[in-house]
């Protein structure tokens, strides 16, 4: 086997955002997704309150590293009877992937009967609306393609916790974004390094290549839980077929502020912008308690794919 391959950087002011960034009161400050817009960065925000309940909020940067924090959420819980129940615990964990001149976000609705995927959309990141609630229970860490395959639109998530069965990274289709069906696993936990679950990080990015996307791998040990990084590669006209994906993980916690906090050991991203460089931007939540960017070259992570063909 090659030598592994470690292609990420860390910004030297990490972290870039903490919950002293926020301009009132919460808990932590992490997971974001992040997106250009109008000219700027922007990074939606899971804030946990002190109560323990997650809301979205958005950041706002010229150059990608330096955040101002708008000054009140931009998404709460909803009280419609439709969604309250699903929402009540808060909403976590966005993605962001833009579909023509709307941005679709993916999040995690949770409430009394677990986590379960919702979906939304936005024009100018002022108004919001609500699509559906995509997928029942136990579901999260979703992603959409930012474009449609064969007339389908196409969405990663990750089913898990019933029976036997460990989080398995899946894929399936929608004609409209709020009925989705033929379900296929992608890849699941294999001993090592994610040897327990799986789940999409990062909206797929379109090479010539392949559909390249991020994704956390959690390795259960005697200390607890560490969440780490890989890559995988699926194929432009079939996104089922999985062309290759990274055997070691590419990025985990090494610094004291991805090791200590609400999470220890955990790097969670939620948001890839790619530059005209060919470099990318990875936006991560360390440890659930502050956020932090990372870089690589686009090019360098396919290669990573394409040296572990399935």
């Amino acid at each position: 086997m090659p030598k592994p391959v470690f292609p990420f950087t860390r910004y030297g002011h990490n972290p870039i955002l903490t919950r002293q960034h926020v301009p009132y009161s919460c808990n932590t400050v992490f997971n974001a997704a992040a997106c250009k817009f109008d000219g700027q960065y922007l990074l939606i925000l899971r804030i946990e309150d002190q109560g323990g309940k997650s809301h979205l909020t958005l950041a706002r940067s010229r150059d990608g590293y330096s955040f101002v924090i708008d000054d009140k959420p931009w998404i709460k819980p909803s009280s419609d009877p439709e969604y309250e129940p699903y929402e009540r615990y808060g909403i976590e964990d966005p993605r962001v992937t833009q579909i023509g001149d709307e941005y679709y976000l993916t999040y995690t609705a949770f409430g009394p009967y677990g986590p379960r995927v919702a979906i939304g959309k936005t024009r100018d990141f002022v108004s919001f609306e609500r699509i559906c609630l995509a997928t029942e229970v136990d579901n999260k860490d979703a992603v959409l393609f930012p474009e449609k395959i064969e007339s389908s639109y196409v969405m990663l998530d990750r089913p898990s916790g019933l029976g036997k069965s460990e989080g398995s990274i899946w894929i399936t289709y929608s004609p409209d974004l709020i009925h989705w069906g033929r379900a296929r696993a992608l890849l699941t936990p294999e001993p090592g390094w994610g040897n327990s679950r799986l789940g999409i990080c990062t909206p797929p990015v379109k090479t010539k290549d392949g559909w390249l996307a991020l994704y956390h791998g959690v390795r259960e040990t005697a200390g607890g839980k560490i969440y780490r990084i890989g890559a995988i590669l699926l194929d432009l006209q079939n996104p089922e077929k999985v062309i290759g994906y990274s055997p070691y993980f590419i990025f985990g916690p090494e610094e004291i502020y991805e090791r200590v906090g609400d999470v220890p050991n955990v790097i969670f991203p939620c948001g890839l912008i790619c530059e005209d460089d060919g470099s990318i931007k990875l936006y991560y939540g360390a440890a659930d308690t502050c956020i932090a960017v990372a870089e690589a070259e686009l090019e360098e992570l396919v290669k990573i794919c394409l040296d572990h063909r399935c």
